[in-house]
């Protein structure tokens, strides 16, 4: 399902839009059969001969006279983080009607929403040079809650942050997370993967120390594919800055582009390549397509985990 850009930037909050885009997307999510007492509370059921008093609920009882137990919806044992690039490079946009980071927070809205709906545990992580905020997996309404909160402030933020130069230092970061997730989990890394090429063996050594730690991996390589994969710019010299560093390059695209274009092709191949021998699950999201098929990379890569 295609959505318009200016109608999700309409709604409000996050957790609408995140809303608005998985169910535009599929409209039954798994949920559970399995039941037990040590989760989010689902529905009652009339007490039973042998059940434990523990589980009545006083408060039906007060209203109803009657004994109801308590029945809960058991989790499944996903634990799931999600990953985001928060560097400068990440406020990028020409052709797109949204940044790469604003796409990136509403996907990352949108998994949040999924996870939540799937009964698993969600976390959220930032990080440019280093991590700057790190929030651990739970799976309470409130806990999501407070993530979106987290990702509407990113997003109010765009604006004033965007005129900083904060570099990204991918392999620093998830070496520090891979040290800090103490349980196995599902980690989905949303990165444009803006940084000198000669630091992606250390990204790929860091991938690796994830899938040391028994972690899975899912990595989205974020980008507007016309302009940073096609160098399909018009005709004429254009000023490219390094919004990382400052750094600033006269260019003319159509002299180039075809080697650019090779150049390019080759890189990421190689990258993918190393990916898959490390075990990472690799996919591209371009910001001026719609949300579908990294969704469904998602729900694929979990249903493999189930």
């Amino acid at each position: 399902m295609i959505l318009d850009p200016d109608l999700l930037t309409q709604l409000a909050p996050l957790d609408l839009k995140a809303r608005t885009i998985v169910e535009g997307f599929i409209s039954g999510l798994h949920r559970s059969p399995f039941h037990g007492f040590s989760v989010e509370f689902a529905e009652h059921r009339p007490y039973n001969q042998g059940d434990d008093f523990k589980h009545i609920d006083w408060k039906v009882y007060g209203k109803s006279e009657r004994f109801y137990v308590k029945r809960y919806e058991a989790e499944t044992n996903l634990r799931a983080h999600v990953v985001l690039d928060i560097s400068s490079s990440m406020y990028f946009k020409h052709f797109a009607e949204w940044s790469k980071l604003r796409y990136a927070i509403h996907y990352a809205a949108s998994l949040i929403y999924m996870m939540h709906r799937q009964r698993d545990a969600c976390g959220l992580v930032l990080f440019d040079e280093k991590i700057r905020r790190l929030f651990p997996t739970k799976s309470s309404y409130s806990h999501v809650r407070m993530l979106y909160g987290q990702l509407e402030k990113e997003l109010e933020q765009e604006k004033v942050k965007s005129k900083e130069q904060r570099g990204s230092a991918s392999a620093d970061a998830l070496h520090e997370l891979a040290e800090n997730l103490k349980r196995r989990s599902l980690v989905v890394i949303l990165t444009d993967l803006f940084e000198n090429a000669d630091s992606h063996e250390a990204l790929i050594s860091a991938l690796r120390h994830l899938r040391h730690q028994k972690h899975e991996v899912l990595l989205f390589n974020v980008l507007e594919h016309k302009s940073e994969r096609e160098l399909d710019f018009p005709d004429g010299k254009f000023l490219f800055e390094d919004m990382e560093t400052g750094s600033e390059l006269e260019v003319i695209p159509a002299q180039v582009k075809e080697d650019y274009r090779q150049k390019v092709a080759e890189y990421t191949h190689n990258f993918k390549v190393a990916c898959n021998e490390a075990r990472v699950d690799f996919e591209e999201i371009d910001t001026q397509s719609p949300f579908d098929l990294a969704l469904l990379a998602y729900l694929n890569k979990r249903k493999r985990l189930k």
